[in-house]
């Protein structure tokens, strides 16, 4: 009775997700359908300039374009002709080229889904790298504090389309090591697979190797090695203990870059997905940026699906051998290296605002352009001649409250939506895949750009990762004996989200922000690049990234000073909290 009982249950949590995914699918792709409706402006106009920008809009060609695309019919009666045509294989036509939108979308998807599986071999390997110490050192006792986490959080901060520049000149155009350009066999994959696998890889490892330790000190594995067991032995069960946490973080991070890779695919010119989309956006051409959408859903839904049944074999066993106890961060020996380096993070910081702070950013001096570090110029000057010092020093602030409001609100909506697995059923699946692009157009398309419509987008999508660690970890902990013994002896929901699983959810969530921290700075920084956020000239850090990267090779200063400087921040924010060795809660 009790087995049907469970059986039912999870079957209606099937249904509720199964809905929550139509339900969120439904809402982005009608959404979409809207797009040349909110974004106030003339579809017409846009998809004329987009077929040729030569051809004069005059009102009869304006006319001819709107009856030609059916823009009289309204959205409803757009979309559902384009839902009603994809059964029969029949995606609509291009309103720019009029070629079939199918074949160019599946010819996407295949050059994204082959960037993507060398993106996921790059980003395993370096995982692994990472990891490595801690899983050697820890299946023979010897824990000590990490010192991978300081790398890996340098590794995690840095730009992707910053190290894709350069990959693409030093060992695409200098040493001729790999084409810098084009998709054309295997070794176009090798640059653009790095570009992205490196920072995700970092980001990925540097969430495991903090989970790992945790997973050492417990007693199932100090009961081990007094028995003599293999170390090996030990750390595939430890990898066992820690993965199911970390494997939702895949979602976000490997498959969303099926459609968020849109400056790396720009850079080695690669036909992949998310340009495609992009480029669909822009243009307002809604059948093939309808039909791009919904793949990236599709894809995004399986590749959640696939790495939830991953999760769930291996939380299984790894939790019945012995009820284990919540995984939480052990009692490490203090390592003072940590805080000297947070130390000398703030420092640089403070001195570079302070200075930055007395000179003027908007200055312009077109006398003094591209000019290298020198003492009247500490960190050089970018194109038009002004100080990098004081545009970095101005942008500080500006850069870090924005970024701070993008994960602060999207841990606060991920945690609920993970402690609410109802709510939340579904949806983090579709949010994990969409790129901040494309929301920031759609919100753009109603706020106008602006800074607070370039967080509003970002905050839309990335609530996501959190989210899904948080019912990981959850449905981790509640499969742990030491719930099941406080409920037994009459525990509530309100004791045992106090004081078991909130102390078991913080630090791991709070580690996984701040390792994200960097990348909300950067997806802001990319939609100004695009025009959808902070607008010129005023300085913010991303966007002193995206409007230098021109001058990499000729002027490397003017990507340097900001790349170093978000660099800092990275590494400030992932070792502050380090600083003691461990991370205790009040009352646990």
């Amino acid at each position: 009775m009790t087995a049907a009982l469970d059986g039912l249950a999870r079957q209606r949590a099937a249904w509720r997700a199964g809905a929550g995914r139509v339900l969120a699918g439904t809402v982005v792709l009608t959404t979409v359908a809207l797009l040349p409706w909110l974004s106030g402006s003339d579809a017409a106009l846009t998809v004329l300039r987009a077929r040729s920008g030569e051809q004069d809009p005059t009102p009869d060609a304006l006319a001819a374009v709107r009856e030609q695309l059916g823009l009289a019919d309204g959205p409803l009666v757009l979309l559902t002709g384009w839902l009603g045509g994809l059964p029969r294989g029949d995606a609509g036509n291009s309103w720019v080229s009029g070629e079939p939108v199918l074949p160019q979308v599946t010819a996407a998807l295949g050059v994204s889904l082959t960037l993507l599986s060398g993106t996921l071999l790059v980003t395993l390997a370096v995982a692994g790298l990472v990891c490595f110490r801690t899983v050697l050192l820890g299946s023979r006792r010897r824990l000590r504090h990490d010192r991978a986490g300081t790398g890996a959080a340098v590794l995690a901060s840095l730009p992707k389309f910053l190290l894709a520049s350069v990959l693409a000149t030093a060992c695409g155009v200098w040493l001729g090591w790999f084409p810098s350009s084009g998709w054309d066999g295997p070794a176009s994959m090798v640059l653009p697979s790095l570009a992205l696998g490196l920072p995700s890889g970092a980001m990925i490892g540097g969430l495991l190797d903090q989970s790992l330790p945790a997973a050492f000190s417990e007693a199932w594995a100090r009961t081990w090695h007094a028995a003599g067991f293999p170390p090996g032995h030990t750390a595939r069960h430890a990898l066992h203990r820690a993965l199911p946490g970390v494997l939702p973080q895949f979602v976000p991070t490997v498959v969303g870059l099926l459609g968020g890779a849109v400056a790396v695919e720009k850079i080695f010119n690669i036909p992949g997905l998310g340009r495609l989309v992009l480029d669909a956006a822009v243009s307002q051409d809604l059948p093939l940026l309808q039909t791009g959408t919904l793949a990236i859903i599709l894809i995004g839904t399986a590749a959640g699906l696939l790495v939830r049944a991953l999760r769930l074999a291996l939380l299984g066993p790894a939790l019945r051998d012995g009820g284990l106890p919540a995984l939480g961060r052990p009692a490490l020996p203090r390592r003072r290296s940590l805080r000297y380096v947070a130390g000398v993070c703030a420092v640089a910081l403070v001195v570079l605002v302070v200075a930055g702070m007395l000179r003027d950013p908007l200055n312009v001096d077109t006398t003094a352009r591209l000019l290298p570090p020198s003492f009247a110029h500490p960190l050089g000057t970018d194109s038009l001649g002004r100080d990098m010092v004081a545009r970095l020093g101005h942008g500080a602030l500006r850069t870090a409250v924005a970024a701070l409001v993008v994960t602060a609100v999207s841990v606060l909506t991920g945690v609920a939506l993970g402690l609410l697995p109802r709510a939340g059923a579904g949806l983090t699946d579709v949010a994990a895949t969409l790129p901040a692009v494309l929301a920031g157009l759609l919100v753009t398309g109603v706020t106008g750009p602006s800074t607070g419509g370039a967080v509003l987008a970002v905050c839309l999508v990335g609530w996501s990762p959190y989210a899904a660690q948080t019912s990981a970890l959850l449905e981790q902990e509640r499969a742990s004996g030491h719930i099941a013994a406080a409920v037994s002896m009459g525990a509530g929901r309100r004791h045992l989200l106090r004081r078991h699983l909130l102390p078991a959810l913080v630090p791991a969530l709070l580690r996984n922000a701040l390792l994200r921290f960097p990348t909300a700075v950067l997806v802001l920084a990319s939609l100004g690049f695009l025009g959808l956020g902070q607008q010129p000239p005023a300085p913010e850090w991303g966007r002193l990234l995206s409007e230098n990267q021109a001058y990499a090779e000729i002027a490397p200063w003017t990507v340097l000073g900001p790349a170093a400087a978000l660099t800092v921040l990275a590494v400030l924010a992932t070792t502050v909290v380090r600083a003691d060795g461990r991370m205790r809660l009040a009352g646990r």
